[in-house]
């Protein structure tokens, strides 16, 4: 047997994590904090006055057409971009799994897109979708007929954007799901061949239901990106517009109070943001997850 070894000082886990929850204090919960706190105040932007309000920042964020027109983009916006890219993975990573020469290439090429920074990723898209230098919306507009303008049309600003997210995250989804697969069973997929099963009712019988675990985990994980780490995408492609059509919320908390100043606004939009998504991982981990099967 292998000798096991224990610390005698007690202190020792400790300070061993105490850089760890430094960091996690200083980045997390004390920016948390005074979100919090700042939310229940009307604070002169110029660092002068400061008047406790209460709950009247909330309250006007519930009566404002504007910010619930804003928080309908960002679900929309979260769901397409977590559906596109887990779904795009997946079948990656099931043509991936195959035995095919060069395979080890091809994965290392699906996974290099991760190292990309975001605001990077949404400088790319935009150069490929520019009306006027664009290969992409060269193609649309004299190959297909399409006239592109995302600086215009909402709806055409609103799926580059869900095509830049996506595409940022397929290579993280991708890493997952090929994981997953390759911790299938062989014998369980040979022994369905044998019986008869074909490809496709081979994956959705078998396959897919062994990867519910991943599948859960990247669900969780796409719609806290889709809310919160798309930011630097939105800000670089189409900062919010046209109009106001692209804002979501995360993009809005910027807006509020880095533009109009309205530092108790965004401060509660912020606070309502971090709850909303807390409260939407409570809700998977409590309620979805009994249908996982591990």
């Amino acid at each position: 047997m292998a000798k096991q070894y224990e610390f005698s000082s007690k202190g020792l886990p400790y300070l061993l994590v105490l850089p760890q929850m430094v960091i996690v204090f200083l980045f997390f919960f004390w920016p948390s904090a005074q979100a919090i706190w700042q939310s229940f105040f009307l604070q002169d932007p110029f660092g002068g006055k400061v008047i406790f309000v209460g709950f009247e920042n909330y309250t006007k964020l519930f009566t404002d057409p504007d910010y619930w027109a804003s928080f309908r983009v960002s679900t929309s916006f979260a769901i397409s971009v977590a559906f596109s890219s887990m779904t795009i993975a997946l079948f990656i990573a099931v043509q991936a799994n195959k035995k095919i020469k060069y395979d080890s290439f091809y994965k290392t090429m699906m996974i290099w897109p991760y190292a990309v920074a975001t605001m990077v990723a949404g400088v790319l898209w935009l150069f490929m979708f520019n009306p006027n230098v664009g290969i992409i919306a060269w193609i649309l507009k004299y190959k297909l007929g399409v006239e592109w303008s995302h600086l215009l049309k909402s709806d055409q600003a609103f799926l580059l954007l869900t095509l830049a997210a996506s595409w940022k995250q397929i290579s993280y989804n991708f890493v997952f799901f090929l994981a997953g697969l390759q911790s299938v069973p062989l014998p369980l997929v040979e022994a369905a061949a044998i019986d008869g099963a074909g490809p496709v009712k081979r994956f959705w019988t078998i396959i897919f239901p062994l990867l519910s675990p991943t599948s859960f985990y990247l669900l969780v994980m796409n719609l806290v990106y889709g809310f919160f780490e798309t930011f630097p995408i939105v800000h670089q492609v189409t900062a919010g517009g046209p109009g106001k059509a692209t804002q979501i919320l995360v993009y809005k908390v910027r807006r509020d109070g880095v533009i109009n100043l309205d530092l108790g606004s965004s401060s509660a939009q912020s606070v309502i943001l971090m709850f909303m998504v807390i409260s939407l991982t409570i809700f998977q981990f409590r309620f979805i997850e009994r249908r996982v099967t591990y």
